[in-house]
């Protein structure tokens, strides 16, 4: 959600603009307001505040220095990932269970199953150019969803659920740090639906599909420690 400047609030006395922008930036992040991945536009915030971009640049610049803002070459200013922990955690469990879940699903996957997740992964292929994380990361979600939707352990189901909804807010922000890694999952998509599609072993499908997220994974952590 882009700032809003009625709910701004006037610089207080003795603060620069550069102090009231890093205050008023840094309460958003706290309240996650701005979200893990959320794009700092810094004329947007400027325009917000009633001033430059001069300070709300400095702002952005303290902020990344305390490790709140992450900044990309080529793609901007974000919020940065607030918890690395858990997020590794959770997409490495989401893998080992979705990993089973899609190989356990896939005897009983449907020819209009497999129709609908080509779609989705053609639908995120198109956006490709356009590049949008939320609307990339839900779209995903859909795709995934699709090939273990009719794994028969329903217990198992849950726990990829639970996985997915303890991820929250952080998933957008994978794709949004790694935009690049977008790409390859669609091409990894292809090969997980031509193995359902050929019949191929359970293992061989449940390691691709394992494998599928932890390349997520390694991506962002890899951007992490490239980053300045």
């Amino acid at each position: 959600m882009a700032p809003n400047a009625t709910e701004t609030q006037q610089p207080g006395a003795g603060l620069s603009k550069a102090q009231t922008a890093y205050h008023w930036i840094k309460e958003r992040i706290s309240t996650q307001e701005f979200a893990p991945g959320y794009r700092l536009v810094l004329s947007t915030i400027a325009t917000a505040l009633d001033m430059s971009v001069v300070p709300v640049r400095e702002a952005i610049r303290q902020l990344e220095a305390e490790g709140l803002v992450t900044f990309t070459r080529n793609v901007g200013a974000h919020v940065s990932m607030v918890d690395e922990s858990r997020y590794q955690d959770s997409m490495e469990s989401l893998g080992i269970l979705e990993g089973a879940a899609t190989a356990l699903a896939a005897p009983h996957v449907e020819a209009e199953d497999l129709v609908k997740a080509k779609e989705l992964n053609a639908r995120m292929a198109a956006s490709l150019d356009d590049f949008d994380p939320h609307v990339f990361t839900e779209t995903n979600h859909a795709f995934h969803r699709v090939l273990f939707d009719r794994c028969p352990n329903a217990r198992l189901n849950e726990l990829v659920d639970a996985e997915w909804e303890r991820l929250g807010h952080l998933r957008d922000s994978t794709f949004t740090f790694v935009p690049d890694r977008a790409r390859e999952s669609v091409a990894e998509h292809d090969q997980i639906i031509d193995l359902i599609e050929s019949g191929a072993p359970a293992h061989q499908i449940e390691q691709a599909a394992r494998e599928h997220r932890t390349n997520t994974l390694r991506s962002y952590i890899k951007s992490q420690k490239e980053t300045p």
